[in-house]
């Protein structure tokens, strides 16, 4: 049976049993605790937790799932996937222990021709809390199930919570046994190789207080609903169903190891650590592209960070495998094919997936060449020391800071030569991992305490009229402060106003809050700040700054007209850039993000490289004449489907309705899903100026502008400006750049000639020290002070020029320099110096202190710097000293 089949059957299995079918929601939640949805009832906590009411009492879905935190145990055993599909059940307050666990025996058991997947019933085996003696009875009186299959386990194998305080309650686990070819008799108490875990059901009946791990928690008492929550793992089911050995041989991630066994030469199944990196590869292959096409781009922090990982260890497996060119192109093809039957946006979307997986390992390679630089650089040092291992140090500097995988590094160690210490490698990784880890513990906390925001909630969502009037009437539904409803507030207090109706747009989409007033009849009261809870109830963050507000007020709420105006003109400029962009650019210049204010937007997109000053005018060109196009700004409200056929464009990772809002402007030059506040005609934006383009983060480019009266303010500064250096430069205006390249032309001859004389004066210079040369015993030493202004690669060059001059004694050159308070310094000897055993880096300690410097180097030349020049004279005679000591 097909993945796609399993996870079509469950939900029509649970859709017939009068489930609502619930879209998994994108991987990317508004959720602190989160980086990613890791279990599939993250999207449906607000229920749970009672923060909000479910619009139906039993709910099915298919949630996409990621975990990331030991993304380098994955491929080592075959039990773990980043990505994963969890299918769930629910019920909110309905049905409980027994409904929940004949729903799930039905489906595991039913003949396939029933709909169901046709498992023996005696290959399963189930689990309960120690005490849940109601579910003991329900599988052994209900079901059917004998005794000896039914196994008591405690509170970390049976209980669960979310590892923070909240819903919790004793849980009963199905389990699939494999036979006695994959482990010892016994159940999942004994061996759970052999008996595998398919699907959990949780009974949601107590709330947990705080506690120290996942086994010691104080249960506070029952929750006021008994509430279902049931995860069964897609992929465990899919490799039993099919009759394969693990996850990794089922038929959406066995095609992707057999793009890999093509690319590289290599064979799956020949060694365990080529097994491991085939592995890696399908996993994480198909993560990755799920990540992109929910709006994750590459970077180097948080989400980014966890994908740019992800794709570095697809390119740094394939190479370990034989892989000699570029891959990810392919692997992401085959991802696309085998999953879009369940996931279709993998096909529409593909361009951008490719895009941004593509230029992801082009840098990375550019990375890896980099990095072996570095790393014979590292195996020269080892050697010229006598070591036959490069430090874990090294290693560890290679892989953190470089990117430079350890695998890499044990391998090229052991070409040349040399081994790894990989206890002090993998030390500091455990460090960092663990750094990691509190940093996530220190973040994470219960869930913020909607219950404030329940009733009203459930009341209904806030009505928006921004879109119609700048000025409505309204009641005062709620003051808030703290958490906590307040009957009234006072001149003074900052606090949050619940509305039943405001034209002030909240925050969302890019756009941020307008700002706006609420008066009454000796009320006025300034607002800060909008934001929305659950995408529908608007919270006005306000001062009070005169009389009182009181709840069951009417009031009169008003957005300031200026500001609207100028947010109108940012928000609908954005989507004239977005289209211009497309068009100069093409499809795959696709939206990553973006923010608008009166006078400014700024506008994220999907890009491999640069944009050319040519391509750059193009975009404000294009933008410039669709403002001049005097274009109509038409918006509408359809069905999501029928919006996408029509071409309107989503913002990748963005859950959207049944229901959305189309913003047209100029028929098909732009049309986009949007939900915020935009011009009439183009023509209102006015002027667009870009003010430049950076890169945000791998594959992504970033190109802000102004718009209206603030991009006239700016072309009017740069008219100033260049109106000066006309004057300047006494030539007209169009002639400024002209003057200014001949300027530069100029200025790079003369720093030529400048260069030509200093490096005559140095040259000199080098013969006056070397006549100056000091006899110690058997040395020839030079130490004193470069001429003024030598410093950095010109002081290297003139210590090189004096020991190069003093024949085969052996020889010793110290130059201290003077440059903006700093002492630069070279110390260089020459070969018969160092075969009497005296080292350049061993002599800076005689003298770095008395000029407050430190350095270090190789045994020829050391360099570095003081920070006290008024020691140089002390630094000199210390050196002088050390070396009569050394000369015997």
């Amino acid at each position: 049976m097909q993945t796609h089949e399993i996870r079509r059957r469950f939900l029509d299995h649970f859709v017939k049993a009068g489930h609502t079918e619930v879209p998994s929601a994108s991987l990317i939640l508004a959720d602190p605790n989160l980086l990613f949805v890791n279990a599939g009832m993250v999207p449906f906590v607000p229920f749970f937790l009672g923060q909000q009411t479910p619009p139906y009492s039993r709910a099915t879905s298919v949630q996409k799932c990621v975990r990331t935190l030991d993304i380098e145990e994955v491929g080592i055993t075959t039990r773990h996937n980043t990505f994963f599909q969890m299918a769930g059940n629910f019920s909110f307050g309905d049905y409980f222990k027994e409904e929940a666990i004949t729903h799930a025996w039905s489906l595991l058991t039913d003949a396939a021709d029933e709909g169901g997947y046709g498992i023996d019933p005696e290959k399963l085996w189930a689990t309960v809390y120690l005490d849940d003696d109601e579910a003991y009875s329900i599988w052994h009186d209900k079901i059917g199930l004998p005794a000896e299959r039914i196994q008591r386990r405690g509170m970390k194998d049976n209980y669960w919570s979310m590892g923070i305080p909240g819903p919790c309650g004793p849980c009963s686990e199905i389990f699939y046994d494999r036979g006695p070819d994959y482990g010892m008799e016994g159940g999942p108490e004994a061996d759970e190789d052999r008996y595998i875990e398919i699907w959990n059901l949780v009974f949601m009946q107590n709330e947990r207080g705080e506690g120290t791990s996942k086994d010691d928690f104080e249960i506070l008492g029952p929750l006021p609903k008994k509430n279902i929550d049931t995860g069964m793992g897609v992929e465990r089911v899919a490799f039993l169903l099919q009759g394969v050995e693990n996850v990794y041989e089922t038929d959406l991630l066995r095609p992707v190891i057999d793009k890999a066994q093509e690319l590289t030469g290599s064979r799956y199944g020949a060694d365990h650590s080529s097994d491991v990196r085939f592995r890696v590869i399908a996993d994480h292959a198909r993560t990755a592209a799920m990540l992109i096409v929910d709006g994750v781009n590459p970077g180097n922090d948080g989400r980014g960070y966890v994908l740019r990982r992800l794709l570095r260890r697809i390119v740094r497996s394939a190479r370990l495998l034989g892989a000699d060119r570029p891959v990810m192109a392919e692997f992401m093809a085959v991802v696309r094919d085998t999953m879009a039957p369940s996931y279709p946006e993998l096909a529409t979307d593909f361009s951008r997936i490719e895009t941004v997986s593509v230029g992801e390992e082009t840098a990375f390679l550019k990375t890896l060449g980099t990095g072996s630089k570095l790393f014979e650089g590292a195996v020269e040092s080892a050697k010229a020391q006598g070591r036959a291992v490069l430090g874990g140090a090294e290693a560890f500097a290679l892989h953190d800071t470089y990117g430079f995988p350890i695998d890499l590094t044990l391998e090229m160690a052991s070409e040349a030569g040399l081994t790894v210490d990989e206890d002090g490698f993998r030390s500091l990784m455990a460090e960092q991992r663990q750094r990691a880890k509190d940093d996530a513990r220190a973040r994470k906390h219960a869930h913020a305490d909607l219950t404030v925001y329940k009733e009203l909630l459930d009341r209904g969502p806030t009505e928006f009229t921004g879109f119609n009037e700048l000025v409505s009437e309204a009641h005062v539904l709620a003051v808030i402060t703290g958490g906590e409803r307040l009957h009234a507030a006072s001149a003074g207090q900052d606090v949050e106003l619940i509305l039943d109706r405001s034209p002030l747009y909240a925050e969302a989409g890019g756009q941020i809050a307008d700002l706006g007033t609420i008066t009454a009849t000796g009320l006025r009261v300034k607002v800060n700040d909008v934001q929305k809870i659950a995408k529908q109830l608007w919270v006005h963050k306000v001062t009070v700054l005169e009389g009182q507000v009181v709840e069951g007020d009417a009031v009169l709420v008003q957005v300031d007209p200026e500001w609207r105006k100028g947010a109108t003109q940012g928000h609908s400029g954005t989507h004239l850039v977005h289209a211009a962009l497309r068009e100069v650019l093409g499809p795959n210049a696709v939206q990553a993000g973006s923010l608008n204010k009166p006078g400014y937007l700024r506008f994220d997109f999907s890009w491999p490289g640069a944009l050319s000053e040519q391509q750059k005018q193009d975009i404000e060109t294009v933008t410039n004449e669709a403002v001049a196009a005097n274009y109509a700004v038409n918006t509408f409200v359809t069905d999501l489907d029928k919006a996408k056929k029509m071409g309107a464009m989503a913002l990748f990772g963005e859950n959207y309705g049944d229901e959305v809002r189309v913003v047209e402007i100029g028929g098909p030059f732009s049309m986009e899903l949007c939900g915020g506040t935009h011009v009439q005609h183009s023509s209102h934006v006015g002027t667009v100026t870009l003010l430049g383009e950076q890169s945000v983060g791998s594959g992504v480019r970033r190109v802000e502008a102004y718009v209206g009266l603030d991009s006239y303010r700016h072309l009017a500064k740069e008219r100033a400006l260049l109106a000066g250096l006309s004057s300047t430069l006494k030539v007209p205006s169009d002639e400024v750049p002209g003057r200014v390249e001949s300027l530069l032309e100029r200025l790079k001859v003369a720093e030529k000639e400048l260069e030509k004389t200093r490096a005559a004066n140095v040259a000199a210079a080098a013969g006056s020290f070397a006549d100056k040369a000091e006899r110690m015993g058997e040395l020839l030493v030079v130490a004193g002070r470069a001429p003024e202004g030598v410093s950095g690669n010109a002081l290297r060059t003139l210590v090189s020029d004096v020991r190069g001059r003093l024949g085969s004694d052996p020889v010793v050159v110290l130059l201290l320099g003077s440059a903006d308070e700093k002492v630069p310094f070279v110390v260089a000897t020459n070969d018969a110096a160092r075969a009497a055993g005296i080292k350049a880096g061993d002599l800076v300690s005689s003298f770095g202190p008395a000029i407050g410097g430190r350095g270090g180097g190789k045994p020829d030349m050391a360099q570095g710097q003081g920070t006290d020049a008024s020691g140089i004279d002390a630094a000199l005679d210390a050196f002088r000293s050390r070396l009569r000591e050394l000369a015997g």
